[in-house]
């Protein structure tokens, strides 16, 4: 163990194995799909690669440098641990949600953005577009979530599933949940017909309300 045994991130090693074991529950993942992360300062803590959710303690949580290089913990980072690193190495974000929930993977097979089909889109910074397909864990997606992902919280990934951002766990782990919402929503409009949309000013006019009346500027697209 580094740092002459000292247990690093603590705090986010224990958010994020209960909010792992919500994924499947909350139906945004199956089997051991899916992987959450924490940054504190120059350490990321991540979910470890292949462990069951239901095994998952404070101990098993992985913590990794900026560089991917392991600093503690006993198993194997995530091997989506690239789109991660991507994603904090660009911004000052805090945390990221990735998930496979069902609406908002078929939307990336179908659509090349989810439209505002309800105002709380605003939320996730305006309409979520789709990255292109690449293999998973590679840094070809990663670069193409980078694109997708600028001036957002969230993005779907083509044939893949989702992400989400935001200065907490808690945060981005609310905006995957929103997502799949949002992506239900505008499936099932769909399948009655062409559902009328929100248009991007008023989105924009609720982005400022959320951010100057709720308090959310920390965690703004």
């Amino acid at each position: 163990m580094g740092n002459g045994g000292r247990v690093q991130l603590q705090r986010e090693r224990e958010l994020i194995a209960e909010f792992a074991r919500r994924l499947r529950p909350d139906g945004l993942v199956i089997g051991t799909a899916g992987n959450l992360s924490v940054r504190s300062g120059d350490l990321v803590a991540v979910t470890p690669s292949g462990l069951d959710y239901d095994e998952l303690t404070p101990a098993t949580i992985c913590v990794v440098d900026l560089e991917g290089r392991v600093a503690q913990g006993r198993c194997r980072p995530s091997s989506e641990l690239p789109l991660h690193l991507q994603i904090y190495a660009r911004s000052d974000t805090a945390a990221v949600v990735h998930t496979h929930s069902p609406y908002a993977t078929v939307l990336g097979t179908v659509v090349p953005e989810l439209p505002p089909i309800h105002y709380l889109i605003a939320d996730l910074g305006g309409r979520v577009r789709v990255a292109p397909y690449a293999t998973p864990g590679s840094q070809e997606l990663a670069v193409h979530l980078e694109v997708a992902l600028a001036g957002r919280a969230a993005v779907l990934l083509a044939n893949h599933g989702a992400i989400t951002i935001a200065g907490s766990l808690v945060r981005a782990y609310s905006r995957s949940l929103l997502l799949e919402w949002l992506s239900a929503l505008y499936y099932r409009a769909r399948v009655i017909g062409e559902p009328s949309l929100v248009g991007d000013e008023e989105v924009a006019r609720v982005g400022r309300f959320l951010r100057e009346y709720l308090g959310t500027d920390r965690d703004a697209p």
